[in-house]
Formats: structure tokens, C-alpha cells, sequence
């Protein structure tokens, strides 16, 4: 098929205006939406940036669906999301079991209604050689960092496409850019995660929904408890409720990439630059990564 110059012209000043309108957004930043009212679901929201992310929801007038596979977790998060005076319903829901999720999902719709906001933040790691894994515990990290964005999305999608309004949410990690040794199961998982929620977004801008977006955050080492040796020579682990700050800010200002901290993002483009051999002696100068904490003896 032919290219006619007009359409070339045409191409290279849509690319001028994509760089004008990025360096802009630089200096003036997006304004954020108002969540107020909206009814906003996440996924393991009774531990770590979960919690964090429900507490911050609530702040800014939203209305909490909790969904964890943990009663008494899930129920101390909804407590504190009271408190703070937000409306909250809890949901019991293992996020790998497609018919438990479908189950769930039916609930809230029926008690609450068609969700504008979906948090896909369940996550699990366990962190050591590759070669030391069990089957299972590879299969599981999978199951609940990847797979299980499958099913709510499969779940919550046709109302916002229906809608032309809605956002999705996917928490990945700063080792979906960088893959990272003894959380090669891990790593692995959130590079899915990535790739999901890009594709996510090409097929809803094929649809011709403008108005649902896809935010993938990638953060990097979180203080959750899951990871019980992170290293990183120059930069402080981060907190969850760092974590969940830079998440809805970058969510609510329609960012389709949110990396936690921003300078993160200034080094994985910096990263795309440089030679494959120079990143890892960074890697390695910066002592980023983590100690293996695998027991190949659990169960």
C-alpha cells in the first residue's frame, strides 16, 4: 500500500504535537479529576498499599468496595475507611478462583452497583533462586500478579465501555522494567502485568472509548513486608502510603505510566539509551535488588 506525502506530512506534525504537548505537561501538569462519589474497587486492600490506597480513596469522597482473601485484614481497613467518614462495603474474594471472582463480582452489582474505579493491587512475592522455587509457588505468583487482573477486568470492563467512562488501575513494579535476580518468578509477573495493561489500552482505544483509561504504576521497592531484603544504595525504600500518594496522583492526572518516584521514569528512559552491557554495572553500583528469602522447605 502506498503512502502519500500528505499523509506523511500529516504523521510528522501530530509527532511535533505529541512532544510539544508532553514537555508541556512537564511544567504544567495535568489537573486531577474529582473522585467524589465515585465507587472505586481494590483488590487486597487489607494489607500494605492496599490499605493505603483505601485510605487515600476515602480522603478524596470516594465510595470503598475492599475485596481481600484475608476477613480480618480486609474488615481492619474498612474500620479506618469509616472512620474517616467514606462509604464502605467488604468483600471475602480469592482473585485467583475465576468463579469466585465472578460470584463477587455479580454481589456488587447487585448491592452496589457498576464500579467507575478498579484497583487491580492483590500481589504476592517470595523472592529466591529461580532453581530453588516449587512448582506451586511459581504457578501461584502468577495467579495473583497476573491471571487475576484477567478476571476482574473481564468483570468490570463492559459497564465502563458501555459507560465511555471508567478507569483501570494495574499496580506493577519498577522490576517489570529492570528484571531483577532472585525474583525472576516475580519480576516476570509484572512485566505481564505491563504488557496486559498496554494492550488493554490499544484494544479500548480500538473500541473507540476514549473515555476509559488504563494506568499501570510501577513502583519501586515497598516497605510491604513481602520483600524482606531490598536493597538500594542511593534511594530510601519507599513507605505504602508513599506508594499509594504517587498511585492516585498519577491515576487522577490520566497517566498512562505512573512510576513511584517520578525520577524512576527519568532513569528507565535514561536506561532505553544506554548499551544492555552499562545497566547492569549500574545495577550493581547502585546495589539495587534484593537477598534471596526463599525457604525451600515451606509448604
Amino acid at each position: 500500500m502506498k503512502v502519500s506525502l500528505a499523509e506523511v506530512f500529516s504523521l510528522w506534525l501530530k509527532v511535533i504535537f505529541c512532544y510539544l504537548e508532553s514537555l508541556y505537561h512537564v511544567v504544567v501538569p495535568h489537573p486531577r479529576q474529582d473522585v467524589r462519589g465515585k465507587k472505586v474497587l481494590i483488590t487486597g486492600a487489607g494489607h500494605g498499599i492496599g490499605r493505603e490506597l483505601s485510605l487515600e480513596f476515602a480522603r478524596l469522597g470516594a465510595s470503598l468496595i475492599l475485596w481481600d482473601i484475608n476477613k480480618e485484614n480486609n474488615e481492619g481497613t474498612a474500620d479506618e475507611v469509616r472512620h474517616i467518614g467514606a462509604t464502605v462495603h467488604t468483600y471475602i474474594c480469592d482473585v485467583t478462583s475465576t468463579d469466585d471472582v465472578h460470584n463477587t463480582a455479580d454481589r456488587v452489582r447487585r448491592e452496589v452497583g457498576n464500579v467507575d474505579i478498579l484497583v487491580n493491587n492483590a500481589g504476592i512475592l517470595y523472592g529466591g533462586p529461580v532453581l530453588d522455587m516449587q512448582e506451586k509457588h511459581i504457578r501461584r505468583t502468577f495467579e495473583v500478579n497476573t491471571l487475576a487482573h484477567f478476571w476482574t477486568v473481564r468483570e468490570f470492563l463492559p459497564a465502563m465501555l458501555e459507560a465511555d467512562s471508567g478507569i483501570i488501575v494495574n499496580i506493577s513494579s519498577g522490576t517489570a522494567k529492570s528484571g531483577t535476580a532472585f525474583l525472576v518468578d516475580y519480576s516476570s509477573s509484572k512485566y505481564a502485568v505491563f504488557g496486559f495493561t498496554e494492550a488493554l489500552r490499544e484494544e479500548i482505544d480500538r473500541l473507540g472509548k476514549p473515555g476509559v483509561q488504563t494506568t499501570v504504576v510501577c513502583p519501586s521497592f515497598v516497605d510491604t513486608g513481602l520483600c524482606k531484603y531490598p536493597k538500594d544504595r542511593f534511594n530510601p525504600i519507599l513507605t505504602p502510603k508513599e506508594t499509594a500518594l504517587g498511585t492516585i496522583d498519577g491515576m487522577l492526572r490520566g497517566e498512562n505510566v505512573v512510576y513511584v518516584p517520578r525520577r524512576l521514569g527519568v532513569l528507565v528512559r535514561l536506561g532505553a539509551l544506554m548499551p544492555e552491557t552499562l545497566k547492569p554495572l549500574l545495577k550493581q553500583f547502585s546495589q539495587i535488588g534484593i537477598d534471596p528469602q526463599y525457604d525451600v522447605k515451606q509448604d
